[in-house]
């Protein structure tokens, strides 16, 4: 079957979230925000291409900065309204310079850096 970007279930401003796993050690890296034409440049280029809503325009990851992901597999979950981008990552994938965006964690009520710079 071929894959057809407009039978995902986008929200009002035309974006799915795409959370960016590491395909190597199935860590979550990050989640940002895709529309039809980022998922289409993704698929065709094999660079992954977010919707940066803040800038309103294409961020391919990695560009500026040289933390590249590379995308080994595209998977839609079962409603078709989220995207797991499994990815080769190069450098951070944070902006804080961390691995992953999530290096926070809630224990006991509080919150603890689990993963440091």
């Amino acid at each position: 079957m071929t894959f057809d970007p407009s039978t995902l279930t986008f929200d009002a401003a035309g974006l799915i979230p795409a959370i960016a796993q590491d395909d190597e050690t199935g860590e979550v890296l990050m989640m940002a925000w895709m529309n039809a034409e980022a998922v289409e440049k993704t698929l065709a280029t094999g660079r992954v291409t977010y919707w940066s809503r803040s800038r309103q325009s294409f961020w391919v990851k990695g560009e500026t900065s040289g933390n590249i992901q590379e995308l080994t597999e595209l998977r839609l979950d079962c409603d078709r309204d989220c995207l797991l981008v499994k990815v080769r990552q190069t450098g951070p994938a944070c902006h804080t310079g961390r691995r992953t965006c999530f290096y926070t964690a809630i224990k006991d009520g509080a919150e603890h850096e689990v993963v440091t710079l």
